[in-house]
């Protein structure tokens, strides 16, 4: 017996291997890290992770010890870069774990120097420069000073150096060449010290529109998952989002031209006309403010979301069209010649498809095609 589920999101592996292929391709050389924190934007990370490194990626990236955890429980011992410095009560973990850290201040290399040394280990890490996004790292006229301290620490070893772009997106945007630049500087500056360290850059808008960029890694992320990074990035690269976010129908019934739906009746029905109540509410992703604006595929049609979204449904004025308990309601993905990106979402909700995705809740059931 099938089990019928209420809300789910069909995550593709076999578009996931794809998109690493054609971006692999695309970069001709340098290598690629799969970018799999926040549970891989919402696709799930152990499963991503092992497609991506089946289909040529070398490297893992994650925000979190945990995220960096739950991939070697699974079994996985490629690389694991550790995308943010790791707090000091917590550098034993990153040892034992076999991740490689990000580190950028005097504080966080003497810990984890400490931690690695005390347990007979060498830690790699890698070293990361702020050129502008001033979020983590260090300042490029502190490089060297910092480059000799870890040379002087046991138990340590610098084994690759990054900087992140801030709008690599916004592809006429000057100031990804002027990060680009400082970080080269820092590199020439270093001179021999880099050598056989890993270099890298760019992320997934980079890895697309910014070749100069790419030296010898490229960090993907989003470009992964089949979602671009900016819509004026869809004519250079093809690829296949991997996602698919579905709901069902749970109740069909009339309601009368007058009557109002939801909470706070703000819609009213406009005609006599059948009402679907669907089984996906903000608790699973949707968010409350496509209330009244939002569409779904039923049938291969569009219809717009009726009424205020409440935490686990949502409702539907669907006319007099044909629709029936347990039909398939998409909320992004392709049904019969119709297709919601979660591109277009993010565009009705003034944000970015990265939160698209992420924001798609625990309870939400992954089923995984072409595992």
């Amino acid at each position: 017996m099938t089990v019928q589920l209420d809300c789910w999101t069909e995550i593709d592996l076999a578009k996931i291997r794809g998109n690493v292929a054609t971006l692999l391709q695309h970069l001709n050389g340098p290598a690629l890290m799969a970018v799999v924190k926040a549970n891989a934007y919402g696709h799930g990370s152990r499963e991503v992770a092992a497609a991506a490194l089946s289909a040529g990626a070398t490297w893992l990236g994650v925000a979190r010890i945990e995220e960096g955890g739950l991939l070697r429980e699974s079994g996985i011992d490629a690389p694991i870069l550790l995308l943010a410095e790791p707090p000091a009560s917590r550098f034993g973990e990153v040892v034992e774990l076999g991740l490689t850290a990000a580190l950028y201040t005097d504080r966080g290399a003497e810990g984890l120097s400490k931690s690695a040394a005390s347990m007979n280990q060498e830690a790699n890490v890698h070293v990361k420069i702020d050129t502008g996004m001033h979020r983590y790292g260090l300042s490029p006229t502190s490089a060297k000073e910092f480059m000799d301290l870890l040379d002087s620490l046991p138990g340590i070893q610098a084994t690759g150096i990054w900087t992140h772009f801030a709008v690599a997106e916004d592809v006429v945007n000057p100031f990804t060449k002027q990060q680009f630049e400082k970080f080269t500087e820092v590199l020439e500056a270093l001179g021999p010290r880099t050598e056989g360290m890993i270099r890298h850059a760019g992320n997934s808008a980079a890895a697309i529109a910014f070749p100069e960029s790419h030296l010898d890694m490229v960090r993907v992320g989003i470009a992964m998952y089949g979602i671009h990074a900016s819509p004026v990035l869809r004519d250079a690269i093809h690829l296949d989002p991997a996602m698919s976010i579905k709901a069902r129908v749970g109740q069909v019934k009339p309601a009368a031209a007058g009557e109002t739906l939801s909470y706070g009746r703000n819609y009213a029905m406009a005609t006599d006309g059948m009402v679907a109540t669907i089984t996906a509410g903000y608790a699973d992703g949707l968010r409350r403010a496509l209330t009244n604006s939002g569409e779904v595929l039923i049938r291969g049609r569009r219809y717009r979301i009726s009424g205020t979204v409440t935490m686990d449904h949502f409702m539907v004025d669907v006319g007099d069209d044909e629709v029936l308990t347990d039909d398939e309601v998409v909320l992004v993905g392709a049904q019969g010649d119709e297709e919601i990106t979660a591109q277009e979402v993010a565009d009705r909700l003034d944000t970015i498809p990265y939160e698209v995705v992420c924001d798609v809740g625990g309870r939400v059931s992954r089923v995984y095609l072409n595992a």
